[in-house]
């Protein structure tokens, strides 16, 4: 397929807003095949029965066969139960009718799943392009500028923010691709696609400086895609002279309908990808910070869950946990089926790998950060959410829960969590200057 296809933006603007004004043309033809109280009192009933035999069955998808790994959006069961009426209402149209109506009925069908597809795709607004939707990448291979330097040096005395000027020709925005060379599985053996590398633009000119690392994981099904908190850190950059982390998003799935709970079990052995190929590689070859309070395990739903997991086990080497909408914990969705598959019906076992728990056994966190960001409208998430928050709190960690306003599970939710948590880092981080604290408030004069 080509490149240019696959680039093509499905969230909103011109592709989206035609495959609507079809999807509703052909509806309205269909609708209109009569002209008569009979007809039109026909066309209802058939509209209510396809929209509960789709309902129908999505619930069992949903809630029986859990072919989606856990809740999904309101609109989600809108747009199939719209489309499943609109298509019982095409094979309707293909009775007592002409030639042409059953054609343009046969070829409506399909308009209409694509448009639900489409619909509910838009609602998340994860999967922002074509290419994203169907798994494939058109990103291009990025030099990482190895520094070459092992053991890398230690970090330097002062936060970065006191010692960095920005030099002339700088560019505006970083860069996003995926890394040359690849990072290896050499340790792990795990199928993992290819990841994608963020470098901000203080990484892009002449000596740059070492920089803070972000590893970070998407959601499921998703791609390891970076376009999100790119997007995000080039706006930080642009108020901080060009610096921002570098940011490294891998994939913890390594296929987008499997769900590898971040662990090492006979699903892949996930945990030591990340751990022993992911981070020692970045650490080597990018030119990182090397300090745990630099480096931040991020990510969002399945990939929150790990962020949570992997911050929660490695304070030592992750100092930052920034979790979006996380899963509470490894198949929290279908925990009896992961408890009697993955973990062969040892509870204690599953347990002993939920962050909560790892949290209160390791505690308490001397120099951890730890922000969970979910959306005030993601009722299925805000509980879990906030009980990761609360665990983290009560082990010590300087911890953030923040409701991004307006947010569900999707994508106003992972840019306004990613606003939300370099807001808090960037100090931290050394990027920025502490906010002032303020003064105490004077006293008022006692009352004579």
């Amino acid at each position: 397929m080509p490149e240019a296809v696959l680039d093509l933006v499905i969230v909103e603007g011109p592709v989206l807003i035609t495959v609507y004004v079809v999807a509703a043309v052909l509806f309205l033809y269909l609708l209109g095949r009569e002209a008569s109280i009979g007809w039109a009192l026909t066309a209802l009933i058939v509209l209510i029965v396809g929209a509960m035999i789709g309902g129908a069955l999505f619930w069992a998808a949903v809630h029986v066969l859990d072919l989606f790994g856990g809740p999904v959006a309101d609109a989600a069961w809108l747009w199939v139960a719209g489309a499943s009426g609109a298509c019982l209402l095409a094979v309707w149209n293909l009775w007592r009718s002409r030639w042409w109506r059953k054609l343009i009925a046969v070829l409506a069908i399909p308009v209409f799943v694509v448009t639900a597809v489409l619909g509910i795709n838009a609602s998340y607004g994860i999967d922002r392009t074509l290419g994203d939707l169907l798994g494939v990448s058109t990103a291009k291979p990025i030099d990482i500028r190895d520094p070459g330097v092992d053991p890398p040096p230690a970090d330097p005395a002062e936060p970065l923010y006191s010692t960095w000027t920005a030099p002339e020709g700088m560019p505006s925005k970083g860069e996003t691709g995926t890394p040359d060379p690849a990072v290896p599985n050499t340790v792990s053996g795990f199928a993992a696609r290819p990841a994608e590398l963020y470098l901000p633009p203080a990484a892009l000119v002449e000596n740059p400086p070492r920089l803070p690392l972000v590893i970070m994981m998407m959601g499921q099904p998703g791609t390891p895609d970076a376009s999100f908190i790119a997007e995000t850190l080039d706006g930080f950059a642009a108020d901080n002279g060009g610096l921002a982390p570098i940011a490294l998003v891998v994939d913890q799935l390594g296929d987008p309908t499997a769900d590898p709970l971040c662990l090492d079990s006979d699903r892949g052995a996930v945990e030591t990808y990340v751990m022993q190929d992911v981070l020692p590689w970045a650490r080597l070859h990018l030119n990182v910070l090397q300090g745990a309070q630099y480096t931040t395990v991020a990510g969002y739903s399945n990939g929150g869950g790990c962020a949570a997991y992997f911050g929660a086990k490695y304070p030592e080497a992750f100092g930052n946990i920034l979790a979006i909408s996380p899963t509470e914990y490894a198949g929290v969705e279908h925990r009896s089926e992961t408890l009697r598959e993955v973990f062969l019906g040892d509870q204690a076992a599953y347990d002993a790998v939920k962050p909560e728990n790892i949290m209160a056994a390791k505690a308490p966190y001397p120099d951890s950060t730890a922000i969970f960001a979910v959306g005030e409208l993601d009722s299925a998430y805000i509980p879990g959410t906030q009980r990761l928050a609360d665990a983290a709190t009560s082990a010590g960690m300087t911890t953030t829960f923040y409701e991004v306003p307006h947010g569900d599970h999707g994508a106003t939710t992972l840019t306004g969590g990613l606003e939300k948590g370099f807001t808090v880092l960037y100090p931290r981080l050394g990027l920025e200057a502490p906010p002032e604290a303020e003064p105490p408030a004077a006293e008022e004069p006692a009352a004579e």
